[in-house]
């Protein structure tokens, strides 16, 4: 009723006599433009179903990481011994014995890498460690973002960002082995 209302105002000027305008007399004849209006199979000019098509199917979604131990990884059904470097087209093994060891070198290949990588999530253990800024440094220079976590969040991480489809590697370190949650059978 406001809007017809609107429409009556609009139409009948006082001082002009009467004015017909595109938009007034379309509000007045289509309920369509009515806020209260809703699509249905009756409005056969407007209405139409959503169809989805799906003409190929999504290649496999890349490399995931299905489980750790203090011994190492298994990836897509591999099992790695000791600490690896997870890239895009491989799983090799990567030459380092903890996080000191991770230096200039030894993620050298993450940015010799094509396709280049976005990202590389790097394990340093059971713990956050921090890496030596020279290496943060130069991979920042190369334009690769690092994430540094401890392994089993590097390991959540790297497997978020494959599902995104991200071009992301891995440097991974095996958590020693825990007597936090040690469980004895009495």
């Amino acid at each position: 009723m406001a809007a017809a209302t609107c429409v009556r105002f609009l139409l009948q000027s006082p001082t002009r006599g009467f004015i017909f305008s595109p938009r007034a007399v379309a509000a007045s004849s289509s309920p369509f433009l009515s806020r209260a209006h809703r699509l249905g199979p009756g409005d056969d000019e407007i209405y139409e179903r959503t169809r989805v098509s799906i003409m190929q199917k999504e290649p496999d979604s890349g490399v995931m990481i299905h489980s750790y131990s203090s011994r190492g990884f298994n990836i897509d059904g591999n099992k790695v011994l000791g600490p690896c470097a997870v890239l895009p087209p491989a799983i090799l093994q990567w030459k380092v014995g903890g996080y000191e060891d991770i230096t200039e070198e030894s993620v050298s290949l993450f940015h010799m890498l094509e396709p280049k990588i976005e990202i590389l999530v790097i394990g340093t253990g059971a713990r956050l460690e921090r890496i030596k800024p020279s290496v943060l440094a130069l991979l920042r220079s190369k334009g690769i973002a690092v994430e540094v976590q401890d392994t089993p969040n590097a390991c959540a991480t790297f497997n978020f960002l494959t599902s995104e489809r991200r071009l992301a590697a891995a440097g991974l370190i095996p958590p020693p082995v825990s007597t936090a949650l040690e469980v004895t059978h009495e």
